[in-house]
């Protein structure tokens, strides 16, 4: 199929793109109007589609539940007694919601980590977008726990399955305080075996880092570069507690890192992410939302605004992390961590693009797109989402978003009424 933008803006100048197939063929004014479909670019802009790094996107069920809490006791508490209940009708719901909202909201690509990948897979496939899944999982440095996660491992990889090139899987560890340093190392060599990526939490708090210095004598980046498993095929998400020894670490191992602003204030967790030492350091920074049930929303464009906004404010400096830097965050740096040619407008990459309208209030006055963008606007500015070179959203209309809301709001008040 071929696809035609006639007349949409792309860095400040009008320009058509044609799409063949899932990708992008031509960037030009003026191309010939020979095309399956035709779309109307005017009073639109162009952006890639953006890269959610961080996620866990069943966790949807459990928007609003167990607010204002702590993370441990948040965790322990709310979410994992809720987690240990989930079927598998239940997180294709929650996930088939979270595709929804991210594609409502201009995300084209996330990469996650949760149970019941299966489910997932089924979710993203029938949605169109692309999806890193993470296989999570724990052991408590129970040795047990280490050999069937081990074995769960093997199993899970070792399947042939049918979906498309829009989904991969990963290797998803929850956190060095949940999985002992024996699997992580295991984990390691098993990601080189099978060419796998890895996915986890890093140094997200300061009593994770307080007790790393208890339990393992350093903290948590330095306590992984001592087990050998830093490599460039890990994405750490949060990564607040960091010193500029450990960014050096984390950029010497090629080390990516997913920062998630509104889970990270929303918790309690911290603000002064380093994402500007990190840059300068040579370290890939993605922008994630985290899971819904501890940012809410899935929505990148204000994730983008959050973590510009936090990081000038910790720092007290109005020129860090300005919308370019963000900008690519969200794009072509989030694109390096899932590992598919997306993250840019350009011919020869990956059909994954958004139209934003600029008939809004947001655009107007529209001196700078990228500011207006970043800074005034949120996902609801998104008018067509394009992934794979397939229309997923249209004049702001998903196909069928009626009754996934529908049916996953009854899916999650069952859930937390159900007994176990």
């Amino acid at each position: 199929m071929t696809i035609l933008i006639k007349g949409v803006e792309l860095n400040g100048e009008r320009t058509d793109i044609l799409i063949d197939g899932k990708w992008i063929k031509r960037i030009g004014q003026d191309l010939p109007m020979e095309a399956d479909k035709i779309i109307d670019g005017q009073n639109k802009a162009v952006i890639p589609g953006l890269i959610n790094t961080h996620t866990h996107a069943a966790m949807t069920l459990l928007r609003g539940f167990g607010d204002d809490m702590p993370l441990q006791p948040w965790l322990t508490e709310k979410i994992w007694p809720q987690e240990a209940k989930l079927t598998e009708e239940d997180v294709y719901w929650g996930a088939k919601l979270a595709c929804l909202e991210m594609i409502k909201t201009g995300t084209t690509s996330f990469n996650d980590m949760y149970f019941n990948l299966e489910a997932t897979s089924d979710a993203v496939e029938e949605m169109g977008i692309r999806a890193a899944l993470g296989f999570s999982f724990f052991d408590h440095g129970n040795p047990e726990l280490t050999e069937k996660a081990k074995k769960e491992n093997r199993e899970f990889f070792s399947k042939k399955r049918n979906y498309s090139d829009r989904i991969k899987y990963t290797l998803a560890p929850h956190a060095i305080y949940t999985v002992s340093g024996k699997l992580l190392q295991w984990m390691n060599a098993y990601a080189q075996e099978m060419d796998l990526h890895i996915h986890t939490h890093v140094a997200e708090t300061e009593l994770e880092s307080i007790n790393a210095l208890k339990d393992f004598g350093d903290t948590p980046v330095r306590y992984l570069c001592k087990l050998g498993v830093l490599s460039p095929r890990m994405t750490i998400a949060h990564g607040l507690y960091v010193d500029d020894e450990e960014i050096r670490m984390l950029a010497d191992h090629g080390v990516k890192v997913a920062h998630n602003p509104a889970s990270n204030m929303k918790l309690a967790s911290g603000i002064e992410f380093k994402f500007k030492e990190m840059r300068e350091a040579g370290v890939t920074v993605g922008i994630g939302t985290d899971g819904c049930a501890s940012s809410n929303n899935l929505d990148m464009v204000e994730a983008m605004k959050l973590a510009s906004l936090l990081g000038k404010a910790w720092r007290k400096d109005p020129e860090a992390l300005p919308v370019a830097d963000i900008l690519s965050a969200a794009t072509e740096e989030g694109a390096k961590i899932v590992g598919w040619k997306t993250g840019r407008v350009a011919e020869g990459y990956l059909a994954d693009l958004c139209l934003v309208n600029l008939k809004l209030p947001a655009f107007t006055p529209n001196f700078h797109f990228a500011s207006n963008l970043i800074y005034a606007a949120n996902g609801s500015c998104m008018d067509t989402v394009i992934c794979d070179g397939r229309i997923l959203m249209q004049n702001g209309v998903v196909p069928g978003e009626e009754e996934i809301l529908q049916k996953s709001a009854e899916i999650a008040y069952n859930l937390v009424k159900r007994e176990k």
